[in-house]
């Protein structure tokens, strides 16, 4: 069985207190409790029935029921009606195997498992025989005093990434680990004093599912019909959930011929193949919300039932798609009383007032006598109502959300939007409801988000420009419009981009007498100490550019990486050019002689321009070409790429050569390259474009400044 790991509560008596477990258990659910393990190791097997007996009515078939050990009491107590769903065993417990030829081929089997021999074990056995293994104790609990050495968060995820199942982590574990687990690898946590020993169990639970989720899309089911014209059906809905932030996935009841001008024939799969299609789905994939529209016969309805039950999703809403826009009845009677045999499985349905008058079974007169109905009918079944007000007449559009069960009446309105493109707004705003509460929204939350969603998109739909009757809303307007649908490159790509916009200028470098006269050996002195002289000048100010980048650095791995190399132009580079310019003295006001030349003065005002009028990724896009161009060129001359001479150890300028090859200055080099082209990747398109042409024009300036020393001694 591929159950909903995510959160799993092991029942403790002493620890649940006065409130007893029963109660500790139903409110954990509330809250969103996925999987409950009863646990009493002093109880008699008898007493393990009747705990049994009382869980499974107090869950009520919102999560899964399991049993610790127990067996026989399992298979017992689904004897006396009890919905249990599996047993959890232990190393010296019953048999796994026994314990699916109990309880068949649909229970959830779980292992505990914490050495690599419990692996081994698990592979050997007949596949499909254990669901999920629980692994721990992540660290030392009181709950369970004989449990075996703490396996910590690292050793949780070196055993997860051996294990061919899914994993549960267990004991010790407590809210703040939700987050590193969950990056572990780990498919759920396994809670036992965090929520038996909660103040509110409903709220800690829920505050679990809320961690839990929030590092996570959302996998959204839609069970409806199909519209080839995209604007309602699975199409609407798959554009709503991802317009929403989740992942939709479609099983179609349905499929349908039909336009903006409507429908021209249905045709109805057999339930079997729905059947087919739901269990495909849910035995590879997690569901953590499903979406229910049009049912088209009673069969169908019958067979999205018995899939309920038994996967039991923790969000269901549903969307009684019962009665056209003519007023026409979309169900037989048969299949509306099927219809309405599904409401007390949802989390929340969504109608619109002709459809709550067919499930009441009364006229409603008025809005306000449609949101009373709303009340009467979610008290009768236990789910929550948004009642729409969509066809209603006037200048607003109201809904209301009524809960019953929690004394919740919550009104919405707006301005009505006038607009023709209405096609699908039921479809589309159930599964965005859908998907908001699977991303852990409260539903008074979940509906004015959804809402201003879809009236966003309502507005927009016209300049879809999609046939001539009713066409759809625009699902991805607020998309298109604030976040465009450019993609978003890689730093690897950006890399890439960068090195060929600068082909030419590369080639010019390579071509320039005084790179050439260098590589052969031929450069003359007084041009090179020129060359030298600029250069100088240059790293004085172009370290400040360097220390100003690590200012503004967002990380201090960066700002430590930017200030480390502003020292080592100043120390190391300088160091360096003194002991050809001024070797008596040293570093010192003479190595800093030379008259800047223009060349000089422009590249210096580029970068100044940029440190001082920019921001940190231009900054460090600017002074990325001395890194780079530097390091492709040593590298190439070490090479012999330009010439066989320049590897020769006689080569007058050999001790000058070997820096531009120096390996730290190549690492450097690949970390420069990976903080800015990163810095680029996670920039907005203006930002991006505007560190290119940074980029560019330092770029150019290299090429200047190479080409300065041979040019400025011509004769002129």
């Amino acid at each position: 069985m591929n159950a909903d790991l995510s959160l799993y509560l092991v029942t403790d008596a002493p620890l649940c207190g006065e409130r007893g477990v029963v109660e500790t258990v139903r409110r954990a659910v509330d809250g969103g409790v996925r999987i409950v393990q009863l646990r009493d190791k002093s109880a008699s097997d008898a007493e393990t029935v009747e705990q049994l007996l009382a869980l499974s009515q107090a869950i009520a078939g919102r999560a899964l029921l399991v049993v610790n050990d127990r067996l026989d009491a399992a298979v017992a107590a689904r004897r006396r009606g009890a919905r249990i769903d599996g047993v959890h065993l232990g190393q010296g417990d019953a048999s796994v195997l026994r314990a699916r030829e109990s309880l068949g081929p649909d229970a959830l089997i779980g292992l505990t498992a914490n050495t690599p021999e419990h692996l081994d074990a698990v592979l050997a056995l007949p596949a499909g025989t254990v669901d999920y293994l629980g692994v721990g104790v992540i660290r030392p609990t009181s709950t369970k005093p004989d449990h075996p050495a703490p396996l910590g968060v690292r050793g949780f995820r070196d055993f997860v990434a051996r294990s061919p199942l899914p994993c549960v982590a267990i004991g010790g574990v407590g809210i703040d680990d939700t987050e590193a687990l969950r990056d572990a690898g780990a498919d759920g946590l396994a809670v036992v004093s965090a929520l038996c020993a909660a103040e509110d169990p409903a709220a800690t639970a829920a505050e679990f599912r809320r961690r839990w989720r929030a590092g996570t899309v959302p996998r959204v089911l839609s069970i409806a019909g199909s519209d080839p014209s995209g604007g309602a059906g699975v199409q609407a809905d798959l554009k709503s959930i991802a317009a929403n932030g989740g992942y939709g996935m479609a099983v179609l009841t349905a499929l349908t011929a039909q336009n903006t001008r409507g429908v021209r024939a249905v045709h109805v799969p057999p339930a079997d193949f729905l059947r087919e299609q739901l269990d495909a789905v849910s035995d590879d994939i997690v569901i953590d919300a499903v979406k229910i529209g049009m049912l088209a016969e009673t069969e169908v309805i019958r067979a999205v039932g018995e899939w309920l039950d038994r996967m039991r999703p923790p969000v269901v809403v549903l969307d009684p798609v019962m009665v056209a826009t003519s007023g026409d009845r979309l169900l037989s009677p048969d299949a509306e009383r099927e219809l309405r045999g599904l409401l007390g499985r949802a989390t929340l349905i969504t109608p619109n007032l002709a459809e709550l008058a067919a499930l009441t079974g009364r006229d409603i007169v008025d809005w306000a006598d449609g949101v009373v109905a709303a009340e009467e009918l979610s008290a009768e079944i236990g789910a929550a109502v948004l009642v729409k007000g969509g066809h209603l007449t006037g200048d607003e559009a109201p809904d209301a959300l009524v809960d019953a069960r929690r004394g919740l009446r919550q009104e919405f309105t707006g301005p009505r939007i006038v607009t023709a493109s209405t096609h699908g707004t039921g479809c589309s705003l159930s599964s965005a409801l859908a998907t908001l509460l699977a991303r852990g929204s409260e539903p008074e939350e979940a509906v004015r988000a959804a809402r201003a969603w879809l009236r966003e998109s309502l507005r927009a739909g016209d300049g879809l420009r999609v046939g001539r009757g009713h066409g759809p809303i625009s699902h991805f307007a607020g998309l298109w419009d604030r976040g465009g649908s450019a993609t978003r490159p890689e730093a690897t790509d950006i890399a890439a981009g960068w090195w060929q916009g600068v082909a030419g200028i590369r080639a010019g470098i390579d071509e320039l007498p005084f790179i050439r006269a260098l590589a052969d050996g031929s450069l003359e002195r007084a041009p090179f100490l020129s060359y030298l002289a600029q250069d100088a000048l240059y790293l004085r100010d172009y370290a400040r550019v360097l220390a100003e980048a690590a200012r503004l650095a967002p990380t201090s791995a960066e700002q430590a990486f930017w200030a480390e190399s502003a020292h080592g132009s100043i120390v190391g580079e300088l160091e360096l050019h003194a002991s050809w310019l001024t070797p008596s003295q040293g570093v010192s006001a003479a190595t800093f002689a030379a008259e800047p030349s223009a060349v000089t003065t422009a590249y210096l005002d580029h970068l100044r321009s940029v440190a001082f009028g920019g921001d940190y990724a231009e900054i460090v896009a600017a002074v990325l070409p001395c890194f780079w161009l530097y390091t492709d060129l040593g590298r190439r001359l070490h090479a012999g790429e330009l010439g066989e001479y320049a590897t020769d150890p006689q080569h007058p300028y050999a001790s000058w050569l070997a820096t531009y090859a120096d390996p730290a200055f190549e690492q450097a080099t690949r970390t420069a390259i990976e903080y800015a082209t990163a810095a680029a990747a996670a920039a907005d398109a203006d930002t991006r474009a505007r560190m290119r042409r940074a980029f560019v024009s330092s770029s150019a300036h290299e090429l200047a400044f190479f080409a300065a020393p041979l040019e400025s001694s011509l004769p002129g």
